[in-house]
């Protein structure tokens, strides 16, 4: 059967694309029309870039359209290299993968009294057009028309990977992709967050700035009132995918990929940190990081729940990894609360779990130590392995336990663990993903040809020893438990484990079940069938049509909806699977 995944999923926000301005000749005549209709004598635009817009077309269109203003560039008045260099180091640390959360504003990056010299340059001018563009423009001047250059994450990594960005006030486009991705993460998206949010209600226009040579365009009443209709409906974010060492074949059938890549190890379907929303505009399709809605309209979208707990951080997270016909994910185990608290800043740690959506004859998942393991003996092999001087047999530590379609295995965090090859799991976690401690990774290179970080130092001191075959087949495997059933549905209980703040529950249903939101969050995945129709029972949005293995979020604003069988399955028996944080 033909892959009927959405690998584009829009929120249509108006009829007409008249106020979508595509292309730099369109967006410069408005910016034009705008600040001659303010009649004054002087008028100041700023145009500020998130981390990885690139500057130089902005550059080209601001002269070709704009030749005769005054024109500022934000990055001559940065920091040195070296200054800043030594001022994120805290933060960036000399680790291959990891950091810890920092405190730093935008302002902090440029050489204070050029940046109050400029400021004083400007008001200084008293005809004309001054146009400021680059990081950090609005803090240059109190401006006439602020315009914000906007990508989502994964578009900046793509970029990194072309060698065509380099970290904020750095110059490293070159260096390896690794290193620039974990001084993102660490920092760079976290002071551009907090600087765009601070001007947020100040903007006046926003940019798509996803294809550099084609930028779109759209006034701040219209981007809001994109962002008010997604907290009103059930949405997707745009999935994203990626190779990896132990990839495999399954997304490309499902998902309709490139069948010309060497594999898909990972799919991205509810990422909102790093996916991409859009937003149509009659014709015109308009791209915007999914982030700007959890950080502006984070209570209507989590609920006062999970804002409480989290503030504006999208805490559940649902993704693919898939090893058909590929091999083993690494060994790995993930730090425990108070550890991630100490080492790198974080609040809360990645707990998650595997549901496995396919799973060949021999699909297998490593879980826990087995019986009477020593922990000084398995860290000495691990060791004795990474340093080339012999193989880690894993089983003779680690239990090894065969998966079928459907099986649900929780991770908590401390439990060493790994899917094997020839299965494809939903992976839902908590949002925190980058801390993962690889222990073994079976001998193999990256894709890159180098060996993958192996991070035995920090992962020996977080692994719960306690948990054995034992334990791990009482507590985290198929724990599961009827909540209610009638003769067209069945909602079930599948996780996550008691220490985890993610509950999840399974839904078999031929008919339309009814699904309430108690004010929080829902992220939902149709794990079985191949089509379902979502809907309000009170018609607050229009109906929204999910394919097999699409990821869905409801946000905490939308009190009820339905969930039935239609198209293809019409009649069918089909399953979901729901998350939401628990309450006490």
């Amino acid at each position: 059967m033909s892959s009927n995944y959405d690998k584009f999923p829009f929120i249509e926000v108006s009829k007409s694309s008249d106020m979508c301005f595509v292309g730099w000749d369109s967006i410069f005549q408005e910016i034009a029309r705008v600040a001659q209709a303010k009649n004054q004598p002087k008028a100041v635009i700023c145009i500020d870039l998130y981390h990885g817009v690139e500057a130089e077309p902005v550059r080209e269109a601001i002269r070709r359209h704009l030749g005769t203003a005054t024109i500022i560039h934000t990055n001559d008045m940065l920091k040195s290299v070296s200054d800043i260099s030594t001022m994120v180091f805290p933060f960036v640390t000399d680790d291959q993968v990891f950091g810890k959360m920092n405190d730093l504003e935008m302002a902090d990056f440029f050489e204070q009294d050029r940046l109050e010299s400029v400021r004083a340059q400007i008001l200084d001018i008293e005809s004309g057009t001054v146009i400021i563009y680059g990081e950090g423009a609005a803090l240059f001047a109190d401006a006439d028309l602020l315009i914000y250059a906007d990508v989502a994450r994964w578009e900046i990594q793509k970029r990194m990977k072309r060698g065509i960005v380099s970290n904020f006030g750095m110059d490293n486009a070159d260096e390896n992709f690794a290193l620039k991705y974990k001084q993102g993460y660490f920092l760079d998206w976290r002071v551009f967050d907090r600087h765009k949010l601070r001007f947020f209600d100040q903007i006046d226009f926003f940019m798509d700035a996803c294809v550099p040579d084609e930028p779109k365009m759209v006034g701040a009443e219209l981007y809001h009132q994109g962002l008010n209709e997604a907290i009103k409906r059930p949405f997707r974010v745009v999935p994203f995918f990626d190779p990896g060492p132990w990839g495999g074949q399954w997304l490309k059938e499902v998902a309709d990929l490139d069948r010309g890549e060497v594999n898909y190890a990972w799919g991205f379907d509810c990422v909102p940190e790093e996916n991409s929303l859009l937003f149509k505009f009659g014709e015109c399709i308009f791209e915007l990081p999914s982030i700007n809605l959890v950080l502006t309209r984070p209570q209507q979208l989590l609920g006062e729940h999970i804002y409480n707990l989290f503030g504006a951080e999208f805490p559940i997270r649902f993704d693919f990894l898939d090893t058909m016909d590929g091999g083993n994910l690494s060994l790995q185990v993930h730090p425990t609360r108070a550890y991630i608290k100490e080492h790198f800043g974080m609040d809360y740690t990645q707990d998650e779990s595997y549901y496995f959506l396919e799973a060949g004859d021999d699909a297998c998942v490593y879980l826990g130590t087995r019986r009477n393991v020593q922990a000084a003996e398995m860290i000495a092999d691990l060791e004795k392995a990474q340093s080339g001087s012999g193989d880690f047999d894993a089983e003779k530590y680690v239990n090894k336990l065969p998966v079928r379609k459907h099986d649900h295995i929780l991770i908590p965090a401390g439990t060493i663990h790994c899917s094997g090859k020839n299965a494809v799991v939903l992976e839902i976690s908590a949002t925190p993903y980058i801390f993962t401690f690889k222990l073994w990774d079976w001998g193999r290179l990256g894709l890159d040809g180098k060996p993958r970080p192996i991070n035995i130092e920090h992962g020996k001191k977080v692994i719960d020893w306690n948990r054995d075959e034992d334990w791990v087949k009482e507590n985290l495997f198929n724990n599961v438990a009827e909540i209610s059933v009638n003769g067209h549905s069945r909602e079930e209980s599948t996780g996550l484990y008691n220490t985890q703040f993610i509950e999840t529950r399974r839904h078999w249903f031929d008919r339309k079940v009814t699904h309430y939101t108690h004010g929080n969050l829902n992220v939902v995945n149709l794990v079985e069938g191949g089509e379902v129709v979502v809907e309000s029972p009170d018609g607050l949005f229009e109906p929204y049509v999910i394919h097999y293995a699409e990821t869905f979020i409801v946000p905490a604003n939308v009190p009820s909806y339905t969930i039935t069988p239609t198209g293809r399955s019409e009649g069918a028996k089909c399953a979901t699977l729901k998350a939401y944080v628990r309450k006490p």
